[in-house]
């Protein structure tokens, strides 16, 4: 199976003044882990594409992106959280770009089409912060969302897994009510955002297409094993995708400091593997640096294998119970 990188020097040019914990160095843990195991080569990158700014508001509207794009021309914050530099503009267009092309290849053949983008983008809602959040979380637009619109225009439907430790509130604010659109999203309960609740299922016409799995504090790698068994692969097995659009994010693994989860290797190499059936179109989330060097290689190196563990696991009594309500939930819609 086809293993390709979107990736352009552009993404480096959004860049703090001062230390910010999304800076390009992200970069470098990434493709350092990819490299070391053997999944860095020339011949696997390619050159994305920028969108048009009229692109952009297929996902968010002009006056948001308008802000941006006159923010962008200095240094600024648009929140305590967020900052745009001179080359953002043109590193988020790319990385939208980037999102699109790993979509339109994944519809073609199939195999792994990986977007190592910046800045990242599953926080960003329409018209920016999303669902009551605090801020954009690092985010400018969101590449997943247009991921998501590219694969549903081509497929007349899309199904987007989010793993980031934090829950993608933009992402899921874009097609709230959108039923075309299935999210399923795995992160850590609360904390930043502070949404993705087991009872958030989507809007009026598209409850149960929003499949929210807020997993407890210091979850390990057999909590989240269950929630994919129990959760995502039943879901995948129903909807029968042809592509998946994967929001993927490395901030939950152990040594990662945002977060208190606690995953390794295991859980991202079982995740990958277990996708081996599908076409990914891969969109880089989160992740800062241990997660870079260890999480996303095994997670691409399990999707090219295709060899899943089936052993028993021993999830914390918290997430067995998070999971049954989930399950709960979702049956009204799901055969879980």
């Amino acid at each position: 199976m086809p293993l390709r990188i979107f990736y352009s020097p552009l993404f480096r040019e959004h860049r703090p003044e001062g230390y910010h914990p999304e800076n390009p160095t992200r970069l470098d843990y990434a493709i350092r882990g990819l490299s070391e195991n053997g999944l860095w080569d020339e011949e696997l990158i390619l050159e994305p594409e920028p969108v048009s700014p009229s692109d952009v508001l297929l996902i968010h509207e002009e006056e948001y992106v308008e802000r941006v794009r006159e923010l962008a021309n200095t240094f600024e914050y648009l929140d305590p959280d967020t900052y745009v530099s001179p080359g953002t503009w043109e590193a988020a267009l790319t990385a939208l770009g980037a999102a699109r092309d790993a979509v339109k290849l994944a519809v073609k053949k199939k195999g792994l089409y990986l977007a190592l983008v910046r800045p990242p983008g599953h926080h960003a809602g329409r018209s920016g912060r999303a669902f009551n959040a605090s801020t954009l979380g690092f985010c400018i637009f969101n590449n997943s969302a247009f991921a998501a619109h590219t694969l549903k225009e081509l497929d007349g439907k899309a199904l987007v897994i989010d793993f980031d430790a934090h829950h993608g509130n933009g992402t899921q604010e874009i097609f709230w009510n959108d039923d075309g659109v299935i999210h399923i999203d795995l992160h850590e309960r609360d904390i930043y955002p502070w949404s993705g609740y087991e009872h958030d299922v989507g809007g009026r016409d598209a409850e149960g297409s929003k499949i929210n799995v807020p997993m407890p504090h210091y979850s390990m790698d057999d909590d989240y094993l269950l929630a994919w068994r129990e959760v995502v692969l039943p879901v995948l097995e129903a909807v029968k995708p042809k592509v998946v659009v994967v929001s993927a994010g490395f901030d939950g693994f152990q040594g990662e400091l945002l977060t208190t989860l606690r995953l390794t290797e295991r859980f991202f190499r079982y995740a990958g593997a277990t996708l081996s059936r599908y076409s990914l179109a891969v969109i880089f989330e989160g992740g800062y640096n241990v997660g870079l060097m260890k999480g996303l290689p095994a997670f691409i190196d399990g999707y090219l294998k295709g060899e899943s563990e089936r052993g028993p696991i021993e999830p914390s009594y918290e997430a067995l119970s998070t999971v049954h309500r989930v399950v709960e939930i979702q049956r009204e819609w799901w055969e879980l």
